[in-house]
């Protein structure tokens, strides 16, 4: 590849990587054109991008940016994924189509970045147990709430309590 070639092919891969703080690197060689077409077609009706770099070139046009650390130790070729809702959610898509071993043999999450640090395979399946940003507004909320409603039912309960035996009462004389 001559060295124009390279500097377009930079300048493409520093515009689509721009605004992108975290991402997933993930080795699907030796998969087949079909599978590959399905796998993008899954992908990206959750918002996921996924594309396939060569790493001198990623590092290249990551360089000085949060997605430097991720190109670090790769070698040969890789895809890289971003997008999702939130980087907890793309993480427990990779690691699902990972386990996934009868329809995507070959796809295997090798690393990734984070918050500008790299995580390796390990370190990857680690934050996928985490809950996503969906699961963790609705603790936040449900947090948010239980005061009042432990407070609602304190205050209610001995009014309740006072009801029912006024109508016991009530109940008993017209016997």
């Amino acid at each position: 590849m001559s060295k124009y070639v390279k500097e377009l092919v930079t300048r493409d891969l520093k515009r689509r990587f721009d605004g992108v703080s975290d991402a997933v690197l993930v080795s699907y060689t030796g998969m087949d054109a079909n599978t590959t077409n399905e796998l993008r077609g899954e992908l990206s009706e959750k918002n996921i991008q996924m594309m396939v770099v060569k790493n001198s070139l990623a590092r290249r046009a990551t360089e000085g940016s949060s997605l430097s650390p991720a190109f670090d130790d790769t070698r040969g070729q890789v895809a890289v994924m971003w997008g999702a809702d939130d980087f907890v959610s793309l993480v427990k898509e990779v690691v699902r189509l990972d386990k996934d071993s009868e329809k995507y043999e070959e796809f295997t999450a090798t690393g990734g970045v984070m918050d500008g640090e790299r995580l390796d395979s390990e370190g990857v399946k680690a934050i996928s147990k985490w809950p996503s940003r969906e699961e963790q507004v609705s603790m936040l909320v449900g947090q948010i709430l239980s005061p009042g409603a432990n407070l609602s039912g304190a205050l209610l309960g001995p009014g309740r309590t006072l009801n029912s035996q006024i109508k016991s009462k009530g109940e008993g004389d017209e016997s």
